[in-house]
């Protein structure tokens, strides 16, 4: 007897829970999740820091092996050498023993000019004079021009080294240096990214492959808990969108704690989880959620991520 006048008060109890439930946004608690992706195709030589544990901003949480790298980068430090050395070679002109050299075939050329130049005049009276053939003055003409050629061509080669290079050939040469230089600055942040370190505080939550195992590109290595107060993502029912805005103060209900903490509405989905939503029955309509997030006072920074979490919809 007594177990049937239970029964309908249970029956009288449960429709007094249903409002209250249906008038909150279900949901969990949760925080900023970092991750952390190779950026080669090498093998984890070392993982310094255990999963679960407390990392800051800077740590060293994953190292890949860098061989290939180095020499790459050692390739472009040297490459980057030898057009600084063309460009200074460039720059500071020949040297003074080529210079000096080139004087010295100035002279030569100048003196085998007069010698060729006297020879001509001496045969030129002996043939006037009818002691030497024709031929024997066109050979002494040809010598002369042949020396006067020669004389010419020393003294541009002298004026060539004197003159320093081209400005077309120092400024390609600067080119080329600036492009060396970016190789380098290109080739050490490839270096740099086979360290990965913490770009943000907080714990260390998943290192998805062991040591000595080889990653692939873009594969993810590390994955951080940001160390910060959590907030509440929650799925907020279509017909209480409307008042649920950015900035709206909300009470968050967290299971296994009695007081609500305070919450400030920061985004609302535009779109609904369920479509599409045009072609939805008015009574299909109202089953629609939107995806929101509400962060949370300093008072929720002990709270772990993933406990479940209720934001009331309206006043209780």
């Amino acid at each position: 007897m007594k177990k049937l006048l239970l029964i309908p008060l249970l029956l009288l109890a449960l429709p007094a829970c249903n409002p209250i439930e249906k008038q909150r946004a279900l949901g969990t608690l949760e925080r900023d999740r970092v991750t952390f992706s190779a950026t080669a195709n090498e093998i984890i030589r070392e993982l310094p820091v255990k999963e679960g544990s407390l990392v800051a901003e800077g740590d060293v949480l994953v190292r890949l092996d860098s061989k290939n790298q180095q020499s790459l980068l050692a390739h472009a430090i040297a490459e980057k050498a030898k057009a600084s050395a063309y460009l200074l070679k460039l720059t500071n002109g020949e040297r003074p023993e080529d210079i000096a050299a080139a004087q010295a075939r100035v002279v030569r050329s100048q003196a085998q000019l007069t010698e060729a130049q006297k020879n001509y005049q001496r045969k030129s009276e002996l043939v006037a004079k009818k002691l030497l053939s024709q031929s024997e003055k066109d050979s002494a003409l040809a010598a002369r021009d042949s020396a006067r050629a020669e004389l010419d061509s020393a003294n541009e080669e002298f004026s060539k080294l004197t003159a320093g290079s081209r400005p077309e050939d120092i400024e390609q040469a600067r080119a080329s240096l600036a492009a060396a230089q970016a190789d380098v600055a290109l080739e050490q942040q490839k270096l740099d990214e086979l360290t990965i370190v913490a770009t943000r505080s907080g714990v260390l939550d998943n290192l998805p492959y062991n040591l000595g195992e080889r990653v692939p590109v873009n594969g993810i290595v590390a994955v951080v808990q940001a160390s910060q107060i959590p907030y509440a993502r929650v799925y907020v029912p279509a017909n209480y969108r409307v008042g649920f805005i950015p900035g709206k103060q909300v009470q968050v209900f967290v299971d296994g704690v009695e007081t609500p903490f305070e919450g400030n509405v920061r985004w609302v989905s535009s779109e609904p989880s369920f479509t599409p939503y045009y072609a939805l029955t008015e009574e299909e309509r109202s089953r629609l959620m939107y995806l929101a997030e509400v962060d949370l006072t300093q008072s929720a920074i002990e709270l772990p991520s993933g406990l479940s979490a209720q934001v009331a919809l309206s006043e209780e």
